[in-house]
């Protein structure tokens, strides 16, 4: 397997397990759900960190989709390469402490980590066109 393509799957399952603390936090300070919770999709009162959990959870979703494309197409049209393999990683890496730092809320560097995050991906995407 390729570097692109690991960093790819691990990417994609750090995305898949972001929903965990988000749920944790639900279950912690409401409970498990009740059946009158699946009939009303009304969110729950919870703590601001599980809010952020949330958040970074939807954000990972939002950015992983252009991601995983351009790592795919660099694949199928062989232009996968030493430069795709460094973004790729740098995107995963990026994207893992953008998740930490939602969730502790520290200010200003979540922006600066998704701000690389999209370096990444534009990187990818020149290496796909050149």
């Amino acid at each position: 397997m390729s570097t692109d393509l690991k960093y790819l799957a691990l990417t994609a399952m750090l995305t898949a397990a972001l929903w965990i603390p988000y749920v944790i936090c639900q279950v912690t300070t409401n409970g498990p759900l009740k059946p009158s919770n699946y009939a009303d999709p009304k969110q729950r009162p919870m703590p601001l960190w599980g809010r952020r959990a949330d958040r970074a959870y939807l954000n990972a979703v939002e950015a992983f989709a252009p991601f995983a494309a351009l790592v795919v197409v660099a694949q199928l049209a062989g232009k996968a390469n030493a430069m795709t393999a460094f973004w790729a990683m740098s995107f995963f890496w990026l994207r893992l402490l953008h998740a930490v730092v939602y969730l502790l809320a520290i200010p200003y560097i979540r922006t600066i980590l998704f701000t690389l995050g999209f370096i990444c991906v534009a990187g990818i995407f020149w290496e796909v066109i050149r």
